[in-house]
């Protein structure tokens, strides 16, 4: 599965600075995407649009796999 959002993050970001981890949990996983400020709009979108794509991208991805899928957005410290 990470490997489905590190692909779309390439794809909306090909020259920025971001960083897709996998993170456990006890109820579900967590892929957190670290991304730069300055690109944080393009992975966001308007009104949130590209994120909720994103996300229901992996939850209907992760349908058939017993792990629950959730997508965390966080800005990069700089």
């Amino acid at each position: 599965m990470i490997e489905l959002v590190e692909y779309l993050v390439s794809s909306l970001v090909p020259d920025g600075d971001y960083i897709v981890e996998e993170r456990d949990g006890k109820d579900s996983t967590d892929i957190v995407v670290t991304i730069a400020k300055s690109d944080m709009g393009k992975i966001i979108g308007k009104q949130g649009r590209i994120a909720k794509a994103i996300r229901t991208i992996v939850k209907s991805a992760s349908g058939k796999s017993n792990i629950k899928y959730n997508v965390v957005i966080e800005e990069k410290a700089e």
